[in-house]
């Protein structure tokens, strides 16, 4: 029970740090473009502590969820200061304001390649594409006393290159060879650095209907994770990065089918493991790792919360990320038109036509949130 408190504990610590930064991202991308940051905060509620440097006011909040990163600015909603006018966000360039609202993600994204890469040399990646490799993990006999791999010499841990003179780079390509062969058959062997030949005497049985040949011999295992050293890493880890983005835009895509199943789930129906699961989940997922020692399973679901954010902020919907950036770009947009048009710049948009959509997509955010986390507490998803 301890190393689960423990563990969940661990978690909730490291989504913090993982919020915080993403907030961070946003304070250093703009302080490097000159904007005014009024306040950045890490945790919400009452202030703890807080001190002033520049124009700056950073501190701790007393709830360690996240943090806030205040831009003079953001939007045309802003009552600005005569001092703030001149460094007010909208009034940059649209890369450049772009650049800050992407910050936030993108410094997601470092943080998962981070653990990525921290679990490549050390915990191993999860294999993606696990193919049994031609090595003999156990020799047996596939009928009554018969042991052909045995009785030719064929050892555990031997690598088997070739059956018959074809050519055997994985162990389908052992299948065949050996399914298609029959009696005295020469097979390859490659042991502690020699390479030797064998005489395996093929049996032929009959299953389901019809003849093959078996020479009672299994496939070892592949490994599960892949540990790599520090230059391969890097490259492991952008591949695996990759396909984990994949993962996770498909997860997305496939939310709004699986939220009846969430609704199910909490009246009792068993829940599937691909149903959403909130951040209370995760953080469960991530007690039960550590409690049975998976390191590694609680650093691949950090690292894929961390992508996961990273994704969802960047979808064109305020108030996320991804929705100032739209408003950006559809700025930029309506502009060009106007020139073409021989009209002067519109400005920015006024971002009180857009608060009903707002405050729509937050209530609905939140319901979601609410369901999910509800789901998680009454019937949470648990490792396998």
């Amino acid at each position: 029970m301890l190393a689960y408190v423990v563990g969940v504990t661990l978690f909730v610590v490291g989504l913090c740090l993982s919020l915080a930064l993403h907030e961070a991202g946003h304070l250093l991308s703009a302080r490097a473009f000159g904007m005014r940051v009024r306040r950045f905060f890490v945790g919400r509620g009452p202030t703890v502590f807080s001190f002033r440097r520049g124009d700056t006011e950073y501190g701790l909040k007393a709830l360690p969820i996240g943090g806030f990163c205040e831009i003079a600015g953001m939007t045309t909603l802003d009552d600005l200061t005569p001092d703030e006018r001149p460094r007010a966000m909208w009034r940059y360039p649209a890369w450049k304001r772009t650049a800050v609202m992407a910050a936030g993600p993108v410094t997601h994204v470092l943080l998962a390649m981070v653990i990525l890469y921290g679990m490549a040399v050390s915990t191993g990646l999860p294999n993606l594409n696990p193919v049994a490799e031609p090595v003999v993990a156990a020799t047996t006999c596939p009928v009554a006393a018969t042991c052909p791999a045995a009785d030719a010499g064929v050892l555990p841990g031997d690598r088997i290159t070739s059956v018959g003179g074809t050519a055997t780079p994985l162990w389908t390509d052992v299948l065949t060879a050996v399914q298609a062969s029959a009696g005295p058959t020469p097979v390859t062997v490659e042991r502690g650095g020699r390479t030797l030949t064998l005489t395996v005497d093929v049996a032929r049985v009959t299953r389901d209907g019809s003849e093959a040949g078996m020479i009672g011999a299994t496939a070892q295992a592949p490994p599960a994770y892949l540990t790599y050293g520090p230059a391969d890493a890097a490259g492991a880890t952008v591949a695996f990065t990759g396909d984990l983005f994949g993962r996770t835009f498909a997860q997305l895509a496939a939310f709004p089918q699986r939220l009846p199943a969430v609704v199910a789930a909490i009246g009792g129906a068993e829940r599937g493991a691909d149903t959403p699961i909130s951040m209370v989940g995760a953080s469960r997922l991530g007690g039960e790792a550590v409690e049975r020692g998976l390191w590694a399973v609680f650093l691949l679901l950090l690292a894929g919360l961390n992508l996961f954010m990273a994704v969802f902020n960047l979808l064109p919907l305020l108030p996320l990320d991804g929705g100032h950036v739209m408003v950006i770009w559809f700025e930029r947009a309506r502009d060009a038109l106007r020139r073409l048009r021989g009209l002067p710049a519109a400005g920015p948009i006024d971002f009180t036509r857009l608060y009903p959509v707002t405050m729509a997509l937050v209530l609905i955010g939140g319901a979601v949130m609410l369901l999910t986390i509800t789901a998680d507490v009454v019937n949470p998803i648990r490792l396998s």
